[in-house]
């Protein structure tokens, strides 16, 4: 049935399928990923932070087989042993992997959220909560251990307003003849997130470029590197322009490794999931902001994201990587 529907105990809607398949394929990838990390990683504190994490994502994995196998759905192959490597040498600083970890929870937080509003079936609506309530742990966790490493970069603070003000003029028509408002702190909070999460887009796609083993998903992660690092820069001037520091960037923290802890696949399909993620949040930000310059600009990195998702698609669908959802068929 639909919204305020009576659903029947073990059946699933399409959203409530889609959910917990992507769920599936996102942890499965993440039990892998994590793997490899506990076996580099040196600091205790974010060690521990790993373990946590690897726990999560194993229980969301057999929670989310038993709706599955009870609404007698298929369960997706997803991400194995055989694509993981955990005796890879290091590709990663310390810091990085925790740089990592922070915007994956992100993510994660994200696509709970979502699942939630779009859920009937009230255990589910409940094992998403809970969800959310375990990835609020972690990313505090993140956060806390975070705050304190050299790298770290605060979003930037703006002084506080003497009263109620409104806006004269929205900075369209005046943007045109060079006379720019100052940034409001939505713009300022997006520009800030938006260049965060591109420039690690860049760095994670140079370190999957120097270990990819098919020459396309090579050249695949190359072209990112480029586009990946115009975009976080575009977001980088408009914030510069009102002398508002810049993220931190993390290229450095990425060694000279050329052994791969990862399938092709699975280094496919990462980038793929952070491109669809780019684009929900470049569009969220579009509406959130009012300056003609920021407009455009979110309008030019969107389109660099869909080619980026054309690409990665294509690359996936040639080696037979792209498990399909179920549909209506």
């Amino acid at each position: 049935m639909g919204v305020f529907g009576k659903s029947k105990p073990n059946t699933l809607t399409a959203a409530e399928v889609s959910a917990l398949w992507l769920q599936y394929m996102g942890d499965s990838m993440a039990i892998c990923v994590f793997k490899y990390f506990l076996n580099i990683v040196e600091n205790k504190e974010i060690k521990s932070i790993f373990e946590f994490a690897l726990q999560l994502s194993e229980s969301h994995i057999r929670k989310v087989k038993e709706f599955l196998k009870n609404a007698n759905f298929q369960i997706p192959i997803g991400f194995t042993e055989n694509d993981v490597n955990v005796h890879a040498p290091r590709l990663f600083s310390d810091q990085f992997l925790l740089f990592y970890s922070y915007i994956m929870t992100i993510h994660g937080l994200t696509a709970y959220s979502l699942a939630i509003a779009n859920s009937e079936r009230e255990d589910i609506q409940n094992y998403f909560f809970e969800c959310s309530v375990s990835s609020k742990e972690l990313f505090q966790k993140i956060i806390q251990l975070a705050i304190n490493q050299p790298k770290y970069t605060s979003v930037p603070s703006i002084p506080s307003p003497h009263g109620a003000e409104f806006m004269e003029s929205t900075g369209f028509i005046s943007n045109l003849i060079g006379d720019k408002r100052p940034l409001n702190s939505s713009e300022i909070s997006s520009l800030f997130f938006n260049s965060t999460k591109t420039g690690f887009v860049r760095s994670l796609s140079l370190a999957f470029s120097q270990v990819a083993v098919r020459e396309d998903v090579r050249s695949f992660m190359l072209k990112n590197v480029k586009l990946a690092g115009k975009d976080a820069e575009s977001f980088d001037v408009i914030l510069q322009q009102d002398n508002l520091p810049i993220p931190e960037k993390w290229d450095d923290e990425i060694t000279d490794s050329t052994v791969s802890p990862f399938s092709d696949k699975l280094i496919m399909f990462h980038a793929g999931f952070l491109v669809n993620a780019a684009l929900t949040y470049y569009g969220a930000s579009l509406g959130s902001s009012f300056r003609s310059d920021i407009i455009v600009n979110y309008s030019r990195v969107f389109t660099h994201a869909m080619e980026a998702g054309a690409f990665s698609y294509n690359i996936m669908v040639k080696h037979g990587w792209f498990e399909k959802q179920p549909d209506s068929d």
